[in-house]
């Protein structure tokens, strides 16, 4: 059976880690992993969940199964936190929330969803867009379609080239949107923008396919959650794929959210049917750990308010980070955009042999796209990476 079977060339990023990894230069900084890191350069533990975890080790009374959509109170406090407390849409039971092995088992499970619903069914996503969006949706059996979104000249959203495109949907066909602090590239929607594709969604019988993966990384818990809000509240139907990774710092933990949301809790209820036999064929249960560490912070009001303190202070560091290191690349060119985008990645706009020259000559590693992790950087590496910049450019 195994034979006739070809090794495949390694995804570019887990390459980009081992490359990085056997690099023996104690100086080589790492731009490209997309981890959140502090000063010390480490990816830390947050207080909220050492302490969370801390009251699960002495409470938890047993390892069974969690049943295929997981938690009901993970459940509830995600909903609350993507669309709103006291939001009407959970209220009413229009919103089912699934508790999923990190974002990309939502991704991937509400592919499969959309599948079941549509054969054929089309989903657009943005050029660019997240490496790994394109082989969990298209593997599932999706048709991709791609509208243009990062203008590659001045590395802001080219809005009406994306609204062009999108023009050209058909009724029915899905639209794949980055929630806030846009993978790759740190280009967001303005409010208005939002505004503008939530009437486009309307007209074109459009459903929209939200990608939350980094919420209170861009400016804030709410505002980066007002875009994904106000269209819920105008369209009949949505999904939305929520990561925990990022925002609680469980990368390992592999905890996420899918949610969907009907025009009615009757059509929310059987549509969660459909999504909850899918999962039983494929993972059948989610791991339980991670979920309750989040379900634990979102349901203790001291947790939370502890949580919320740190994940802002994660959220001014990148945007000094941004800032700063804007301002010292600035000699060698305009690097505003920097500043004016939000989350942790941006793309510096340089060549795979300017990229591959700073690997190379400086170990200053990054994705061939010149994608850079914004956050990867602190203030003793950023004076050095924005030197050896200007010294290639």
């Amino acid at each position: 059976m195994f034979e006739a079977l070809k090794p495949l060339p390694q995804d570019p990023i887990l390459q980009l880690m081992q490359t990085f990894r056997e690099d023996p230069r104690e100086h080589k900084i790492d731009l490209g992993i997309g981890v959140y890191k502090d000063d010390a350069g480490n990816t830390p533990i947050m207080a909220a969940v050492h302490q969370a975890e801390r009251r699960l080790l002495e409470s938890e009374s047993t390892k069974s199964y969690v049943g295929p959509a997981g938690s009901p109170g993970f459940g509830r406090v995600m909903a609350d936190l993507v669309m709103g407390e006291g939001s009407s849409l959970v209220r009413d039971g229009r919103v089912a929330v699934v508790q999923t092995p990190g974002g990309c088992g939502a991704l991937r499970m509400a592919a499969e969803f959309l599948r079941l619903c549509r054969d054929n069914a089309t989903v657009w996503v943005s050029t660019p867009t997240w490496g790994n969006h394109l082989p969990l949706l298209g593997g599932a059996g999706l048709n991709i379609r791609e509208y243009p979104y990062l203008d590659p000249a001045t590395l802001q959203v080219d809005f009406a080239a994306m609204l062009e495109s999108l023009a050209q949907a058909e009724a029915g066909d899905v639209v794949l949107l980055h929630g806030c602090c846009h993978n790759p590239s740190g280009a967001d929607l303005t409010f208005e923008q939002w505004q503008q594709v939530t009437d486009l969604v309307l007209e074109k019988g459009l459903l929209p396919f939200v990608d939350m993966a980094y919420q209170g990384l861009g400016d804030g818990l709410e505002a980066d959650a007002a875009g994904l809000r106000h269209m819920a509240v105008r369209v009949p139907e949505m999904i939305v794929a929520a990561s925990c990774s990022k925002n609680f710092g469980l990368y390992r933990e592999r905890t996420g959210a899918l949610m969907l949301m009907g025009a009615t809790d009757s059509v929310t209820s059987a549509a969660n049917s459909q999504l909850l036999s899918v999962i039983r064929s494929h993972y059948s249960m989610p791991p339980a750990h991670g979920a309750a560490i989040v379900e634990t912070i979102l349901g203790d009001e001291a947790l939370r308010a502890n949580w919320q303190l740190e994940l802002a202070g994660m959220c001014d560091r990148i945007l000094g980070l941004r800032r700063a290191f804007a301002e010292a690349l600035a000699p060698a060119g305009d690097f505003g955009f920097i500043a004016r985008q939000r989350g942790m990645f941006s793309f510096l706009g340089i060549s795979p042999a300017q990229v591959r020259r700073l690997r190379e000559e400086y170990g200053i590693y990054m994705l061939e796209s010149s994608r850079v992790n914004v956050a990867g950087l602190n203030d003793r590496t950023l004076p050095v990476v924005a030197e050896a910049i200007r010294t290639i450019l």
